[in-house]
């Protein structure tokens, strides 16, 4: 077994440790959602803490970890009666980004199901985390159909597996814990109001402190053994801790004042729901147990607010996550009445103890001085810089101009069936959907088409020598449903910030444009990319990724001015495309082309060489919608044009809004369909 890196040795971070011994301490907070950049030792930290929490007891033999004191009466393993009872580690199970249905719920054994009636069950990863920790790195990237599991699951305490009336249930309550990169992408709603608490971390910026992590990693990693013991007496008190803690929590009284500031503090920062008002309850709570105090102070109230809060103010995907502390310390104030000190004695555990003492919110948690002396002070790391606008060649540029007011745009999809990654946008065969037909499984047997299974076996029974009432069923006879859902795509905006689209309120009416396609791309899961052109060239502002928040902050930066180089645009776009169907090849594109249509600089004839560029895409059947920017009472028509040479659609800014356009999608998809049987043809 491999050795963990140790909780205690884990450097600054505090408000990350702090949240992770709550949920240690009372599990109903539920859970921690870590954001922040890559190599900040998020995933570190998270797997630290398995090792701190308590032993479990569980009945000897049940592989769903009931509790010998009352055990599931609905456990597949069960009943239990009079089980022995046994003490096992808290476990940390991991959810695999890429896991299949089956390895989340479990699976059934379809087969014997149907020919012997017995419901042979092979427990998944929800069950594996049942009484412990489910941790899912990369949580903002894993599929919609296993989110909907957990978020079933998070809410029923219980995962159900049902197929084709074969019906098992099993408890499933855990701590869910989750990392991820904002800049890879955000989470649905529903997801991200089941995560209890919140932290965002970052790398110091304190030459200090980052000497003394590289310090300890080396360590870590030349004597993984040796480095844990020396950190072994730190370990030690801090799970002691943890268990006083939480023998002192069932006594933690939470006053009617305290109460008033917690709801008053969710009514003033207008979060949806009740969640909210019962988390902060439940981690000021947790708070006062970790400092060693019966009663909930002003101060908890405020950590928790800090903790549980951020997350769930989010009211659109652009809306960056965070807390006004002023307003915050204001309505404490505002309805602060009886609420007690903040500086009551503690009267607990926490008395001395690492990372406590009276200090009102229950303190960070403990840094650890450990054998190698204290760690340097955490420096509070500052915001991260803005990315750089894209800075082409080419005179005349103009300064950024803020994006209109986004608008609900009309559905654009691919034409045709494809097979990529689930989302909402195109049609495609998935997992999940309406059942279209059925084929012969090419492996496991994940949906069975019950009525096309029967019909197989029907003509044998007589010869297999059926003499009962059921089913002589063979592994020939198992037929696989086809489903048909949506996918996601790879949506790609090539934007125009020439001069001749720089009018001020022109370019504020494209940026609102381009934004409302972009929150529709977050709604129905798409990656994006962003290539803009001006001057002498285009260039690639934002590979294609997953997080639509980082293409709308490039398309706020974007400066324009100088010459419309239209084909270096469509050369830049064909070649981003290119690159990514090599990398992600059932990923279907579609390319968007917001221009007036202009072409010019580039050498030679700018129009023709805007044309072949274009009759590229068209070769190659990408779907392709032009949105045309142009204005003024003569218009030229050469957005129409370039869309007839791209085979796609054009559609004008008014009508590039959902009241506006009926018929687009149909467009889109005829005019895409056109393409490839010309192609095919050719």
């Amino acid at each position: 077994m491999s050795t963990r890196y140790p909780f205690t040795a884990v450097v600054g971070m505090d408000d990350l440790r702090l949240a992770l011994l709550l949920n240690a301490v009372s599990p109903a907070v539920g859970g921690v959602l870590v954001r922040g950049e890559k190599g900040t030792a998020k995933s570190t930290a998270v797997r630290a803490l398995a090792e701190l929490l308590p032993e479990v007891p569980v009945v000897a033999g049940c592989r769903f970890s009931c509790d010998p004191a009352s055990p599931d009466p609905g456990c597949p393993d069960g009943p239990h009666g009079d089980a022995p009872g046994t003490d096992r580690p808290a476990r940390m199970v991991e959810l695999p980004v890429g896991a299949s249905e089956d390895r989340l719920v479990g699976a059934l054994d379809i087969e014997k199901a149907l020919a012997d009636g017995v419901k042979a069950f092979e427990p998944g990863l929800l069950a594996a985390a049942h009484r412990g920790i489910l941790y899912v790195d990369e949580v903002n990237l894993l599929s919609d159909h296993l989110i909907d599991h957990l978020l079933d699951a998070a809410a029923m305490g219980a995962s159900h597996v049902e197929r084709e009336g074969v019906s098992v249930r099993h408890a499933a309550r855990f701590l869910l814990v989750g990392t991820m990169n904002p800049e890879e992408g955000e989470l649905r709603p529903q997801l991200l109001d089941r995560f209890g608490l919140t932290v965002e971390v970052a790398a110091s910026r304190d030459p200090e402190q980052r000497v003394e992590v590289v310090r300890r990693r080396l360590a870590f990693e030349d004597d993984p053994a040796a480095f844990a013991a020396r950190w072994a007496g730190e370990e030690s008190a801090l799970r002691e801790r943890i268990v006083a803690a939480r023998t002192l929590l069932p006594r933690v009284a939470l006053g009617d004042a305290v109460l008033l500031q917690i709801a008053a503090t969710c009514a003033a920062f207008e979060v949806d729901g009740m969640r909210a008002d019962i988390v902060m309850a439940r981690t000021a709570t947790a708070l006062a147990a970790w400092a060693g105090r019966t009663e909930v102070t002003s101060e908890d109230v405020r950590q928790a607010a800090l903790l549980a809060l951020p997350h769930r103010r989010r009211r659109s995907p652009f809306d960056a996550p965070g807390l006004d502390e002023d307003k915050l310390d204001e309505t404490l104030e505002q309805f602060r009445g009886d609420a007690p000190d903040d500086d009551p004695e503690p009267d607990g555990p926490g008395d001395g103890g690492p990372g406590g003492g009276p200090d009102g919110g229950g303190g960070v948690p403990p840094q650890g001085e450990g054998p190698d002396g204290p760690a340097p002070e955490s420096a509070e790391a500052p915001e991260s810089a803005p990315a750089p606008a894209p800075q082409g060649p080419g005179a005349g540029e103009r300064a950024a101009v803020k994006a209109g007011e986004p608008f609900r745009t009309k559905v654009l999809s691919v034409p045709g069936l494809g097979e990529g990654a689930a989302g909402r946008r195109s049609r495609a065969r998935t997992e999940h959907g309406r059942t279209t037909g059925s084929t012969r499984p090419r492996g496991a047997l994940t949906k069975l088409h019950l009525a096309a299974t029967v019909q197989a076996a029907a003509p044998h029974q007589r010869a297999r020598g059926r003499s009962g009432p059921g089913l002589v069923l063979r592994r020939d006879d198992l037929r696989q449903a086809t489903r048909e859902g949506r996918e996601g795509n790879l949506v790609l905006f090539a934007v125009d910030a020439s001069g001749s689209m720089a009018a001020r309120q022109r370019m504020s009416a494209v940026k609102g444009a381009v934004l409302s396609l972009l929150l529709d791309a977050y709604q129905r899961r798409d990656k994006v990319g962003l290539v803009t052109f001006r001057g002498r060239d285009a260039e690639v502002a934002l590979p294609p990724t997953s997080s639509v928040d980082a293409a709308a902050a490039r398309l706020e930066k974007l400066p324009t001015g100088g010459r419309t180089p239209l084909s270096a645009g469509l050369l830049k776009a064909h070649d981003v495309l290119r690159v990514e169907r090599l990398r992600d090849p059932s990923r279907r594109p579609l390319l968007v082309v917001v221009t007036d249509g202009r072409a010019t600089g580039g050498g030679g004839d700018p129009v023709a060489l805007a044309a072949r560029a274009a009759r590229l895409h068209a070769a190659e059947g990408t779907a392709s919608v032009v949105v045309d920017c142009e204005t003024g009472p003569v218009r030229l028509g050469l957005a129409g044009t370039l869309a007839r040479e791209l085979g796609g659609t054009a559609v004008t800014l008014d009508e590039l809004r959902a009241d506006s356009i009926a018929g687009l999608v149909r467009d889109v998809q005829a005019a895409g369909q056109t393409t490839q049987t010309a192609w095919r043809a050719a």
